[in-house]
């Protein structure tokens, strides 16, 4: 039986090649694509996928908290974290929402076909070039972090959206909410962390990796 994948990517030819390179692999089958991780997550309800190739700067919903909307599913598809950034804090950020292999797109095409297989099997699979930041973070204390106000799962898509620009009309259409709504989530929002403009929450958003400039 073949491995059902679902590639999420907000570049289309980045999807298209990894289509290619995949669909090589007799045991693998791309049975959907997405662009973002709003999508990726309605594609995982709807397609039950067994592995979610899953980007992590993308517009809408971004790879971390999609990752986390999805492995809340029942019997939620296991998440290959496939991405530019080899940082600590976008590889921790991706295996604390549940992904189980990180791979980074420099790697060679063989290891993403190994971490979906791993991935698959329930295993993981960490590209070479990020394996010693999780050997580092499991084998450190924890560094403090400074206490701050949380903010919910809501409240963190309307303050991607405002950070990439979206209208309050718009983020209202998207989640199917008033635009008197998106204004009061995001005024919360900012009253909680102490900032005062959107130019403040956009540099917020930046720094705790729910958007990033590029998005």
């Amino acid at each position: 039986m073949s491995i059902r994948v679902v590639l999420v990517d907000d570049h289309t030819l980045m999807r298209q090649g990894l289509r290619l390179l995949l669909c090589e692999d007799a045991q693998i089958e791309v049975v959907g694509e997405a662009e973002n991780g709003r999508d990726a997550l309605r594609l995982a309800r709807e397609l039950a996928p067994d592995v979610v190739v899953m980007d992590i700067s993308m517009r809408e919903l971004n790879g971390i908290d999609a990752t986390r909307e999805i492995r809340a599913l029942p019997n939620p598809p296991r998440v290959v974290a496939l991405s530019t950034y080899a940082d600590r804090r976008f590889v921790l950020g991706m295996l604390d929402a549940g992904a189980s292999s990180y791979v980074v797109k420099t790697a060679a095409a063989a290891d993403l076909k190994r971490a979906i297989a791993a991935a698959a099997a329930s295993q993981s699979f960490l590209s070479p070039e990020i394996a010693g930041i999780v050997v580092a973070a499991r084998n450190e204390p924890a560094p403090p972090r400074p206490a701050r106000p949380a903010i919910g799962k809501r409240e963190r898509e309307i303050v991607q959206l405002v950070a990439e620009g979206q209208s309050s009309a718009r983020i209202a259409a998207r989640m199917h909410i008033s635009p008197a709504t998106v204004d009061t989530h995001r005024r919360n929002v900012m009253r909680k962390l102490g900032l005062h403009s959107i130019a403040d929450l956009t540099r917020w958003a930046i720094r705790e990796g729910i958007t990033s400039i590029d998005a």
